[in-house]
């Protein structure tokens, strides 16, 4: 029998961590002229594989109590090697020398007497990733298929939050194997994460933002002495990004626990952040120290290379480095000028005047910053008609009543009334938990409540009407191009990449595809594209054509390789309806600006290589110029950017990942609140103006 879950009933709080001063002075992590291997130099396994050093005489201290504020990020880009840097803090690969590596402070007698487990490297620190892997991990088991998360029927094995949170997610536990938990350090994560109100909730049913609150819950249960943060920041909308922040910064500062970030380059740094370390590729460590001291490094480096000073540093790349220096605030995000701006620019929940962009005529993927001209559209592809999904008396998505005009009349009703036409650019935005998520289940019918909702998709109902036969889920598999965190969860690990770009025209995830000609040429022409971002040893590459991509796995890809696959196997059959959901959350920027180029151009377009053309972007940032294609010159165009006749859904917390062709928006209300879903239109792409990305989010 499943054991029953212990409710919470002391509501304290605990108070900061007092500790001795015997060894308050001695770092908790230690490591001087380190040089670090997957695997021993000298044995058989790096005679025959490639067995490159890690970070060779890496030096880094972690104060255990300093004397002064002392918070560290590690900023890097993708395949840089912050999570491998991560894993070396925590104990993980060989350290050569062995004594260049120690843990003074877990070795003192303070921790003996709190406890003695915490002399152990792996006990002491823990690491929360955030890179791709779903769900809650091995405590919480995944759903074996889409549809399972939005079903209402619970099993013994929908685990709810506390569940998890208090180790309870084996059916037949032995005694000795209960986690004890402190109840008031539960309490204080609850309360701390937001989590009272999922506490109940199945683990299955999270959104992306809520199960990265609840894993970072449970890393804090485990009373970790320092708490590695691997990307915690990525999906997070901002309400929850403002929110966050201070809740580490508090942690951070009371040394319960002492806390690491690894951040990547376009990821706004906390403030109460005081040091960094920015990583250049082939784990490499490129400037370490003092945050102000750290980003004028990057200023004067990136200076020098657009002056000719410095040669060109394939491991950095200046695309990576043109968004760096956002800082996170209570009250937002502040972008920081190139030297000799006039002021500081806040991103969002703005206190401060709003930077005017005319100077820039166009966004990242080379749409004019200011456009009033409506779209061409056509039929509507999905219909909601009053749509409200709910599981019990529990509303999830729709209990609100809206406003709908007809005939100069203005009336009030239930649900979620909302239709995509053909040729319509959507943005899909929202708190985490709104269900955003949910939504798009609907409208790619993985939610069971499709076929009993007022919903038409491609002007038919999923069940049969009178003269009118419903739509099945295959015909809405051909028309649909879907890239989603849930997507990347449940798509075989085990497929070769050319495998998930060919998958966009099977029925199912291990379905054979029906490829003619035609689809066969354009996965050539995207694996030509992208080699450079797909083949992380592109660099050395031989192999001529596109062989490559058949004996690369899709799991043995870096996170971010990994997402473009996803992408473009979304876009790469030229569907009626494109739905990007997170799509570019894990991307490095330059990735992420490729991606956007080629939704809106495909072949046709691409940035000049050349540092002669390029031009500043809206925060000032040397942009590379967008020109056309020497395939295109050539005619040989296989794989178009998104058309007249295609709809393009969004979902994204991040504005630099929002496309440039977005236009209509609309904003769900936080769950539960009774408060309608607002639309509106944007003039021109939220790149342009912040005030557009303000309005949407109602700051």
């Amino acid at each position: 029998m499943r054991r029953p879950t212990a409710r919470i009933l002391n509501k304290g709080l605990i108070p900061r961590r007092q500790y001795g001063t015997s060894t308050a002075r001695s770092p908790i992590i230690r490591i001087a002229n380190g040089t670090f291997y997957r695997h021993h130099p000298n044995s058989h396994h790096a005679a025959t594989h490639s067995n490159p050093p890690l970070f060779a005489d890496l030096t880094f201290s972690l104060p255990a109590f300093a004397s002064k504020p002392e918070y560290w990020s590690i900023i890097g880009p993708s395949s840089s090697g912050k999570t491998t840097l991560l894993q070396i803090l925590r104990g993980k690969h060989l350290c050569i020398p062995a004594s260049a590596r120690s843990w003074p402070y877990l070795e003192s007698d303070e921790i003996e007497q709190k406890d003695h487990r915490l002399r152990n490297p792996s006990s002491a620190i823990k690491q929360v990733g955030f890179d791709g892997e779903q769900g809650l991990g091995q405590q919480a088991p995944q759903s074996a298929y889409l549809s399972a998360r939005y079903e209402s029927r619970r099993e013994d094995t929908d685990f709810s939050v506390l569940d998890y949170l208090q180790g309870n997610t084996e059916l037949n536990p032995f005694s000795e194997e209960v986690k004890k938990i402190d109840t008031k350090l539960l309490e204080r994560v609850i309360k701390d994460l937001r989590l009272r109100e999922l506490i109940d909730m199945p683990v299955s049913n999270l959104s992306n933002g809520q199960t990265r609150r609840a894993r970072i819950a449970s890393a804090l249960l485990g009373g970790p002495e320092v708490l590695l943060l691997d990307e915690p920041f990525m999906g997070l909308d901002p309400p929850t990004l403002l929110s966050l922040s201070p809740m580490l910064h508090g942690l951070a500062e009371a040394n319960a626990p002492r806390l690491v970030l690894a951040l990547r380059p376009q990821d706004p740094i906390p403030d109460w952040i005081t040091h960094l370390v920015y990583l250049k590729g082939n784990c490499e460590v490129a400037f370490q120290g003092d945050k102000e001291t750290v980003l004028e490094e990057l200023r004067r480096h990136v200076r020098d290379m657009h002056l000719g000073r410095t040669e060109p540093d394939e491991s950095m790349p200046l695309h990576s480095m043109h968004e760096v220096g956002r800082s996170l605030t209570k009250d937002g995000i502040i972008d920081v000028l190139p030297s000799g701006s006039k002021k500081d620019t806040v991103a969002f929940g703005a206190k401060q005047e709003v930077q005017k962009l005319e100077d820039t005529p166009l966004s990242r993927d080379g749409f004019p910053l200011h456009d009033t001209e409506k779209a061409v559209t056509g039929e509507p592809l999905v219909q909601m008609d009053g749509v409200r999904v709910q599981y019990g008396s529990k509303a999830v998505l729709g209990n609100w009543k809206q406003d709908i005009s007809a005939d100069n009349q203005s009336e009030h009703r239930d649900g979620l009334r909302w239709d995509v036409k053909r040729g319509e650019r959507w943005g899909i935005f929202g708190p985490n938990g709104s269900g955003k998520t949910t939504l798009l289940s609907l409208i790619c019918s993985d939610h069971p409540q499709t076929y009993g909702l007022p919903i038409k998709l491609f002007g038919r109902s999923r069940i049969p009407e009178p003269g009118q036969r419903g739509i099945s889920i295959f015909d809405l598999q051909a028309r649909i191009g879907h890239s989603s965190p849930e997507i990347h969860s449940h798509i075989p690990k085990s497929l070769t990449l050319r495998q998930v770009l060919e998958n966009a025209w099977a029925d199912t995830f291990r379905g054979l595809p029906k490829l003619d000609q035609s689809a066969k040429e354009k996965i050539d022409a995207c694996l030509r594209w992208f080699e450079h971002d797909l083949r992380s040893d592109s660099g050395a590459a031989t192999t001529r054509g596109t062989a490559w991509a058949d004996d690369l796995l899709f799991g043995g890809l870096p996170f971010s390789s990994q997402r473009v696959a996803l992408f473009l196997r979304a876009i790469i059959k030229n569907p009626d309806l494109v739905i990007l959901d997170e799509a570019f959350s894990g991307m490095d920027d330059g990735v992420r600006d490729r991606c956007l180029l080629f939704l809106a151009h495909g072949e046709t377009k691409q940035f000049s290589s050349s540092s002669d053309e390029s031009k500043k972007g809206p925060t000032g940032a040397q942009r590379p110029q967008i020109v056309e294609s020497e395939i295109s010159k050539l005619k040989q165009v296989k794989v178009p950017g998104l058309g007249q006749n295609q709809a393009l859904l969004c979902i994204s917390h991040v504005r630099e990942e929002i496309p440039g062709s977005i236009r209509e928006w609309i904003c769900l209300p936080e769950a539960n609140t009774g408060k309608p879903a607002r639309f509106g239109r944007l003039d021109g792409p939220i790149e342009g103006d912040y005030r557009r990305w303000n309005e949407i989010w109602g700051m």
